[in-house]
């Protein structure tokens, strides 16, 4: 994970949060145990929130013709490779090797967040998350999530939004 101050260690913080607040955008975090023996990492916080799995969004990184691409998709669907590969101007697209994703985001895989990156990546949306006031991606570790308006993930990330995701 990214190296935190001293302050932002005391705090508890992650580098996700930190840089929300650095932003001063309105979020909310929301905690919850994390069960490592669950098949799904989404779907687990989706439960565990009471929150409906339209409404959660995972942090996928993908390989767009040879550089690394971030994908923001409900937890309820899947991922249209080709898809993003075209949101982003690219022809192919694959799932980034999971050890490489860790190191270029600084998060472990299932508590990737598309905020406070190590190093910034180009990021698209899914479309559908526009139809949302407030969406939720992790926060930056596994059993950690925050509550924000898509507008704000997407202006924070620079994202473009497309239909990338599929059911």
């Amino acid at each position: 994970m990214a190296k935190k101050s001293r302050k932002q260690q005391q705090s508890g913080g992650t580098p996700a949060t930190v840089a929300l607040t650095a932003a001063g955008v309105a979020y909310t975090v929301h905690a919850y145990d994390h069960d490592p023996a669950h098949p799904s990492y989404g779907e687990e916080a989706a439960e565990a929130m009471g929150v409906g799995p339209e409404r959660v969004f995972k942090t996928l990184v993908a390989d767009v013709d040879g550089a690394l691409t971030v994908a923001v998709v409900p937890v309820a669907g899947q991922l249209d490779l080709k898809a993003l590969a075209a949101a982003v101007g690219g022809k192919r697209a694959a799932m980034a090797d999971p050890a490489l994703a860790e190191r270029t985001t600084g998060y472990v895989r299932g508590g990737i967040s598309p905020l406070g990156q190590r190093k910034r990546l180009p990021t698209v949306l899914d479309a559908s998350a526009s139809g949302h006031a407030t969406i939720c991606v992790s926060a930056g570790r596994r059993g950690l999530e925050v509550e924000l308006s898509p507008d704000d993930l997407a202006g924070l990330t620079d994202a473009v939004l497309a239909p990338i995701g599929r059911a």
